[in-house]
């Protein structure tokens, strides 16, 4: 029997699909289900939550820059051996870039593409009638895209759910949920969204709750046979992805350096890699047996003191870089630079192993997908690859240094954005997050 899914979208970021999702996959579970999750587009954050909820590795499913062939791969992949496979859609439903059709990055090509309706979750705070044009044009907007049905979330009163209740009944669209206004249900945040699952010592207990909220304001009957079998063939072959960077990897994993796709490290896995997980923060140098080693992006700003002091870690990764390849990602490439200016105007030095000196205090946002045709060749591939992942940092380098640039870098309508990161020696880095090979 082919495996089942759905996807949970909503109009806007913050409407409240991580909880109704979160809420979903633990009460299904207590069911006993076999439940596993996605994440539509690169987020790293919300992956981390489906995982504590089902207790599976969640991947994420991006088809802006994954190519159609590892979408479907990963997606069968996640649902094997499950019930039914919950998809979460990131920012609106149809929101994404330009581009062809079926690789804007929006959560509406996922729902086309592997054919999973989507349960739509309304945030109705300040709505009566206006809940169900809002709902209509949903269900209208795109042909090939199904809303099997709606979750209206913030319902402010018994009044209030009678009136949005009874807008959609006439426009024919059915309620599968009816969630009120709950402020002590929101999940904290920071800077580059929700503070992380591993940090977060009652999330046991708010998974608890998100689940019993569910089993009483979801229709989890309706919502289990809503879900539909993928319409993406399995595929017979490994889809195209990241080589690894050597045999045995030594990847850096605590709470500053956490940002590792799952695609990424189980696709290394599979070719026959072993990873070694150490922790920089617990001044642990990378394994010497290792022949490379990997710095994933993470929260560096705000351990920026404990890694300056963390001899062993510094000491032990520059005399590993002078022989065998160390890559950093966006905050692993801050601590590869000569220094990291705090939040509140510390300047700590780093491993200095490039020149760079990023800045935590003049912040700047950089967001969006971004394409990187390698001028070296690097843990990423070999020079002329070109590589689809993103950026999403507030930092920014305020002293560039002499390092050769590592790649020319595009964005996703193909403008050129200039030279990014540094190449000295065995040793590579830059913000960009790789996802996967162009194809």
């Amino acid at each position: 029997m082919s495996p089942r899914g759905l996807i949970v979208a909503a109009p806007r970021s913050g409407g409240g699909k991580t909880t109704v999702t979160l809420g979903l996959l633990t009460a299904l579970r207590r069911r006993g289900l076999k439940v596993a999750s996605a994440k539509s587009g690169p987020d790293y954050i919300d992956p981390a939550f489906h995982a504590a909820a089902t207790a599976k590795p969640s991947v994420n499913l991006d088809s802006w820059a994954m190519a159609p062939a590892l979408v479907d791969d990963l997606a069968w992949r996640a649902a094997q051996a499950c019930d039914v496979l919950v998809v979460e859609s990131s920012m609106g439903l149809f929101d994404g870039v330009s581009g062809a059709p079926g690789r804007t990055g929006a959560g509406a090509d996922l729902a086309e593409r592997l054919g999973l309706p989507v349960l739509l979750v309304l945030d109705v705070s300040g709505q009566f009638q206006t809940a169900a044009a809002t709902a209509r044009g949903f269900f209208d907007f795109r042909p090939g895209v199904e809303i099997g049905g709606v979750v209206l979330n913030r319902l402010a009163s018994p009044r209030h759910r009678d009136g949005v209740v009874a807008a959609l009944v006439q426009a024919n669209i059915p309620v599968l949920g009816e969630i009120a206004r709950d402020e002590t249900l929101t999940l904290p945040e920071r800077h580059l969204g929700l503070v992380q699952a591993s940090e977060q010592a009652d999330l046991q207990v708010r998974l608890a709750r998100l689940g019993d909220l569910a089993e009483r304001s979801l229709d989890l009957d309706a919502i289990v046979a809503m879900a539909q079998p993928l319409g993406c063939p399995a595929r017979a072959m490994p889809a195209v992805r990241l080589p690894p960077p050597g045999q045995r990897i030594a990847l850096a994993c605590d709470e500053a350096f956490s940002f590792i796709y799952t695609h990424l490290r189980d696709g290394w896995r599979r070719t026959g890699a072993e990873i070694v997980h150490f922790s920089p923060l617990a001044d642990e140098p990378p394994p010497d047996h290792c022949d490379a080693c990997w710095l994933p992006g993470g929260y560096p700003e705000l351990h920026a003191g404990r890694l300056a002091a963390a001899r062993r870690f510094l000491d032990g990764l520059a005399a590993f870089a002078a022989t065998r390849p160390v890559h950093g990602e966006c905050g692993g490439y801050m601590v590869l630079g000569r220094a990291l200016e705090t939040a509140d105007g510390d300047v700590c030095a780093m491993a200095g192993l490039l020149g760079h000196t990023t800045s935590f205090a003049r912040r700047r946002m950089n967001l969006g997908y971004r394409s990187a045709e390698l001028l070296q060749d690097c843990p990423l591939g070999p020079r002329g690859a070109v590589i689809r992942g993103h950026e999403f940092h507030y930092s920014q380098i305020i002293e560039p240094g002499a390092d050769a640039p590592l790649a020319n870098l595009k964005d996703a309508s193909g403008r050129a954005l200039g030279q990014t990161g540094g190449r000295r020696g065995f040793v590579s880095g830059a913000y960009f997050h790789a996802i996967a090979p162009e194809g």
